[in-house]
């Protein structure tokens, strides 16, 4: 039985954490896998319970962290060689970018036979100056060559990783998209909608727009806030706003905010019925979806953003940037507008558009539910990655 080592960067909300738990939990019967992850940061809410919920109780290294920090780094690292001698592993798989530098480095240390590592996006622009992103790419480019198998989560972002950023050739480079357990997002949601619409007192003509995740600089929620204060200004419906998630970020978006003069509230210190309700973190994103009506985006980078997929399979039409792979993930024009990162004034146009238009509204929400199901589902993911595995431990990587 292959024994495979699943070492994640941290277990934060996000895309990320979920492939990892599925992939540990829902592989074949004949992979047997152990699941390690770094330390959350303190602006970041822990997604542990995902892995709770799936009966997996996780190895935490405490010392894998977000942030560069030579001295922690250099004793996770130890850690990982520690684990990998004492578990042998066939295949150490790795999960975002500082989980795989240090489990590749550790994993190619001690000839592990096998060893994988998955872009969930990518730091390579929107992150850091050109000095740094460059050392980060000498890097990425050193560590591939050494790997048995690269993985994109879409289409375009190995276009990105394999053409322009040019960290490994595409012959080494897999494309197996994210999954997820979808069927949650269509059920009960009546019962769903009528608990978030009452907590936060949303009225039945009330359309509620909102923004799920990290509150940090690369999901660019100035942009947003930008387009909140036009939509205000040119919109003839009732609109509420839900910024969900929460970070680095908060205390700008609430200075826009008070800026732009849009009445707003900081949900955890303050439960009242505002234009824009700053949430906080939340677990129960399929009652947040039912609750609303439509779901924006706004980011500069992403790898594959999971509040895009599961809006879809809420059943709720999007308006987002067009960045990194969301391209591969909505049928534009149907389940969702896409705009550049800078175009306000266009973002704006097509929320309105979804805003004023009912009926419009109504074709969206179907359009993307069966296309996000087939595609999106973990099932799928359990199987495509199985398939790589089989072909590199069959081939001359063992």
């Amino acid at each position: 039985m292959p024994k495979v080592l699943r070492i994640l960067n941290r277990f934060n909300v996000g895309g990320p954490t979920y492939n990892a738990v599925y992939l540990s939990k829902y592989m074949p019967a004949n992979y047997e896998t152990m699941l390690v992850g770094g330390e959350i940061d303190s602006s970041e809410e822990s997604s542990l319970f995902i892995a709770k919920n799936e009966g997996l109780n996780p190895h935490i290294i405490t010392e894998m962290k977000r942030s560069i920090n030579p001295f922690a780094d250099r004793k996770a690292l130890k850690k990982i060689k520690e684990i990998i001698g004492d578990y042998k592993p066939d295949i150490v798989h790795t999960h975002a970018s500082k989980a795989g530098v240090l489990g590749r480095k550790a994993a190619f240390s001690l000839h592990v036979p096998v060893v994988v590592h998955t872009f969930h996006g990518h730091v390579f622009h929107s992150y850091f100056n050109s000095i740094k992103t460059g050392i980060i790419k000498q890097i990425e480019r050193s560590l591939a060559r050494k790997s048995s198998a690269i993985i994109a989560i879409s289409d375009e972002q190995k276009h990105e990783l394999v053409n322009i950023h040019r960290i490994c050739e595409a012959q080494k480079m897999h494309v197996i998209p994210l999954g997820f357990d979808l069927e949650k997002f269509a059920a009960n949601t009546s019962e769903k909608r009528r608990a978030f619409r009452q907590k936060y007192m949303v009225d039945d003509d009330e359309i509620a727009i909102t923004i799920v995740g990290r509150l940090v600089p690369v999901k660019n929620h100035d942009f947003f806030i930008q387009v909140v204060k036009n939509v205000l200004a040119k919109s003839k419906k009732r609109l509420r706003f839900f910024i969900v998630g929460d970070g680095e970020s908060r205390e700008q978006i609430v200075n826009r905010l008070n800026e732009f003069n849009v009445d707003h509230c900081y949900w955890p210190n303050e439960q009242k019925k505002a234009t824009v309700v700053l949430t906080s973190w939340s677990k129960e994103v399929d009652v947040v979806n039912a609750g609303s009506d439509i779901i924006v985006l706004t980011s500069l980078n992403e790898g594959t953003p999971v509040s895009l997929i599961e809006a879809q399979a809420s059943g709720k039409p999007i308006v987002s940037t067009r960045t990194g792979g969301i391209n591969n993930i909505v049928i534009e024009g149907e389940s969702a507008f896409l705009t550049g990162v800078d175009e306000v004034e266009l973002f704006t146009e097509k929320l309105l558009q979804i805003t004023e238009n009912e009926s419009l509204r109504k074709k969206m929400e179907l359009a993307g539910r069966e296309f996000v199901v087939e595609r999106f589902g973990y099932k799928r993911l359990c199987a495509d990655m199985a398939r790589l595995y089989d072909t590199l431990l069959q081939s001359g990587h063992k």
